[in-house]
């Protein structure tokens, strides 16, 4: 156990110092000068243009500012925002909750949906239901979610004043469209993967031996073929947590809700390099710890998973 942890720990390790290298290399192979953003419309001379750069450090070749940020990262600091000078560490964490309410909030209308609908398909298999859900699920699949999200304001919001598009922090309906926009998409492909997970366990000799003990089917697709299709279902809604995480870019856009997609968008906006950096390296860190607890759930869960 305790191997597969510090293995699990090299890897996450090397994963974390991928992505810091790929995100500093595209922040700064993006065309334009962040001086430039942060300065605005001000005039300055030449000479203070190169004074801030060399303030910010801006002027050191690019391994110089990476190590010079990989250093901050290590002992904690995430550096300062190039737009306001506040840590971002302490920006992320002022808008980490809203998302993190938003992700979790998804994820159960995902997972619920999705397991069900797919559940169901299986059990239902071939029928007309079978092939108007699996049609239902492609189409939602499809379908972008600035789309489905922009559709729901004009339904909900719009025409039928039923749900509010922007809502104070303390109306919790106002995160019902969101929510749904960011799991819809989510339950559609979770709803599939169940099916077909369920429906690789159906054809197996252990239903006959329960269906001789005078279980019905639903007893035997909840309590049997349910167990067994897990690995894969746990597999799928980990996935799905990071996903959801990382859609909220556009839905809190759309929706004009705080949290740490928004602030990522503004960043990129002005080109605030360490702020971008730093929401890149929560979801990532988010990302390698939700792989690492689903790993570990694996052996929890199913005694013939093995993590030695």
């Amino acid at each position: 156990m305790w191997n597969y942890l510090g293995r699990r720990m090299l890897t996450s390790l090397s994963i974390l110092i991928g992505v810091s290298v790929l995100t500093f290399l595209m922040l700064h192979f993006v065309p334009g000068d962040p001086v430039r953003a942060l300065i605005g419309r001000q005039s300055v001379t030449p000479e203070r243009l190169e004074e801030i750069r060399e303030e910010m450090g801006l002027n050191k070749s690019l391994p110089e500012q990476y190590i010079d940020y990989m250093k901050k990262v290590v002992s904690g600091d995430l550096g300062r925002s190039l737009k306001n000078n506040r840590p971002v560490l302490e920006s992320i964490m002022e808008q980490f909750p809203s998302t993190l309410k938003l992700t979790f909030f998804s994820l159960i209308i995902s997972t619920t949906l999705g397991i069900f609908l797919g559940a169901t398909a299986a059990a239902t298999y071939n029928s007309w239901f079978d092939r108007v859900l699996s049609f239902f699920c492609i189409a939602g699949i499809s379908v972008p979610p600035f789309f489905l999200g922009l559709l729901l304001i004009l339904f909900f919001a719009v025409r039928n004043k039923l749900l509010p598009a922007v809502a104070s922090t303390n109306d919790w309906r106002g995160m019902i469209l969101p929510a749904v926009t960011l799991g819809f998409g989510e339950a559609c492909w979770l709803a599939r993967m169940v099916r077909s997970s369920i429906l690789d366990e159906m054809n197996k000799n252990y239903q006959n031996l329960a269906r001789a003990k005078g279980l019905s089917e639903w007893s035997i697709l909840w309590n049997h073929v349910m167990l067994n299709a897990r690995i894969p279902i746990i597999t799928a809604v980990s996935i799905q947590f990071v996903y959801l995480m990382a859609g909220s870019v556009v839905v809190e856009s759309i929706f004009a809700r705080q949290g740490i997609g928004r602030l990522a968008v503004t960043a990129i906006q002005n080109r605030d390099f360490p702020l971008v950096q730093g929401t890149v390296t929560i979801i990532a860190v988010v990302y390698v710890l939700s792989n690492t607890i689903t790993d570990i759930l694996y052996a929890v869960v199913d005694p013939r998973v093995r993590l030695s």
